[in-house]
């Protein structure tokens, strides 16, 4: 009996859904974070009369023939990167993204990273570096004597010297764009990695054209709509609920024919 594989694949996908979604809730307070989102397809079919094939030596043909479909599967796991909210932390090392682009960061391997999370800090030598250390490509090094810095809409990092009424440009963050921002692998801790799929890395300051800008004191929050989530939620239980009953239908049919004598 076809229905209760067709409904077992049902099952499976609307599992696959809600894990996309519960990883979409449970990163709702996550910088930078972008939102998931599941696709299906569905499966081979099974051509009981096939379509176009002749019913007749006079050569007449079935004009729309049997197919009996299989069930579901997961097509793809998208990432919708609208922009999320942006909100205002008074960390002068907090640097948010408004608009395309990606900070870059080094990691320990010398693989480059991109991220959305612009929560950074200062080094023991003065390095603008990620929450955990790794350097925000190009490396910029803040003076010790520094007393403010200022980070402008176009990534320069301005700064003011003890003695000195000039700020001193000691740098300018460069971002990342990709013709498939889809296309990049998440490899956790806000980190994304570049694949044959997004494409290779077009580098450039902020504010040039195709490229965002940065916004200092500011970090960009999670794009997770909440009320959107539970909708949908609701539906992947009761598309995982329908599924089940077939099951239950399939099975009663099936007990059925067994006490047949």
């Amino acid at each position: 009996m076809r229905s209760l594989h067709i409904a077992g694949t049902g099952m499976m996908a609307q599992q696959t859904n809600v894990e996309v979604i519960s990883n979409n809730i449970a990163n709702m307070s996550t910088t930078g974070y972008k939102r998931r989102r599941a696709e299906f397809q569905d499966l081979l079919y099974q051509n009981l009369r096939r379509v176009g094939s002749q019913s007749a030596d006079t050569g007449s043909v079935l004009p729309s023939g049997a197919q009996i479909g299989l069930g579901v599967k997961t097509g793809a796991v998208y990432r919708i990167t609208e922009q999320g909210s942006l909100g205002q932390t008074g960390n002068r090392f907090d640097i948010a993204v408004r608009g395309n682009g990606y900070f870059q960061v080094q990691l320990p391997s010398g693989e480059t990273a991109y991220t959305r999370d612009g929560t950074f800090a200062l080094s023991p030598e003065g390095v603008l570096v990620t929450a955990d250390g790794f350097v925000v490509q190009p490396g910029i090094t803040i003076p010790a004597n520094a007393v403010d810095v200022t980070i402008n809409a176009n990534g320069e990092v301005l700064a003011k010297l003890d003695g000195q009424i000039e700020p001193q440009n000691v740098g300018q963050i460069q971002l990342a764009i990709f013709a498939n921002e889809g296309g990049l692998e998440a490899i956790g801790d806000n980190m994304l990695l570049a694949t044959p799929g997004s494409g290779d890395p077009q580098q450039g300051a902020p504010g040039t054209p195709g490229f965002g800008q940065v916004l200092q004191g500011f970090v960009e929050n999670s794009n997770v709509n909440v009320v959107q989530e539970i909708t949908s939620l609701i539906t992947a239980q009761r598309a995982y609920e329908m599924n089940s009953r077939v099951i239950s239908a399939s099975d009663e049919m099936l007990s059925t024919l067994s006490r047949l004598r």
